[in-house]
């Protein structure tokens, strides 16, 4: 399990890293409240952006974008709103995912911009 995690944190860490390389601002990483939680949440010029991050070492099982289900989708819409409220904001939202797979140790990066709607 522990490499699991050490993946999901690796992802994550070149996740935040290629969005600000896209000029997105990262507002919060690994944000929680109670048991909703989302990877990253970043700004672009228009909208909030909810970052879904799946990682995996290979495709073997098919592109790691399919792991978000719509239960998982329900769970970030969610949280989303949590943040919302919890921030008293009031901003167009936006829910991405962000698919990352090792291939030859090298990271071959996936974003998904509006990959669901709420």
């Amino acid at each position: 399990m522990a490499k699991h995690n050490e993946l999901g944190k690796q992802g994550e860490e070149i996740a935040a890293q290629y969005l600000i390389e896209k000029g997105y601002e990262i507002v919060e990483r690994n944000w929680r409240n109670k048991h909703k939680e989302i990877d990253i949440i970043a700004k672009d010029s228009k909208y909030l952006v909810i970052v879904e991050v799946k990682t995996r070492q290979t495709n073997e099982y098919g592109n790691p974008d399919i792991a978000v289900t719509r239960q998982k989708q329900w769970r970030l819409i969610s949280a989303a709103n949590a943040y919302l409220f919890q921030n008293k904001l009031d901003i167009d939202t936006r829910f991405d995912i962000i698919s990352i797979i090792f291939t030859n140790g090298e990271p071959v990066i996936e974003h998904i911009e509006d990959a669901f709607l709420p």
